[in-house]
């Protein structure tokens, strides 16, 4: 019996594009899954036309995976170091590139050992007050 209303005709056009209006889709190995298009309900769903898909939550925000960045030393820390280091910047008898890679061997060493040893003071002070013949 055909109905006269013309309401079937409406009904289908509310159907599913996707899977007619079964809610079910399968694919070529026999699996059956439910249609992502209607979440299968078998309707078409409604086009609300934009979907805004940026995560504005601070959940969603990455934290960076780097490592802060430590300052370097530029200066000694211990009261040793700190002496040899003013001793090594007075002398009037190194160059400037001298004293500035004395220094930075000074901080370096500081920074590996904790402080500066009494071997590496006497080595140091040998290059700063070289031995008088």
């Amino acid at each position: 019996m055909i109905d006269q209303s013309g309401s079937s005709g409406s009904n289908n056009a509310q159907l599913c594009g996707i899977c007619g209006g079964d809610g079910r889709i399968s694919n070529s190995f026999g699996l059956i899954a439910k249609c992502p298009s209607c979440h299968g309900s078998g309707r078409r769903s409604e086009d609300t036309g934009f979907h805004d898909v940026t995560k504005t939550k601070t959940s969603h925000r990455q934290q960076s995976n780097r490592a802060p960045v430590v300052e370097k030393q530029t200066w000694r820390a211990s009261p040793a170091g700190a002496a040899l280091a003013t001793e090594i910047r007075d002398s009037s008898a190194l160059s400037s590139d001298l004293k500035t890679r004395l220094t930075r061997e000074i901080i370096d060493h500081e920074v590996k050992h904790g402080t500066c040893t009494q071997t590496f003071l006497k080595k140091v002070r040998k290059q700063v007050r070289p031995v008088a013949k």
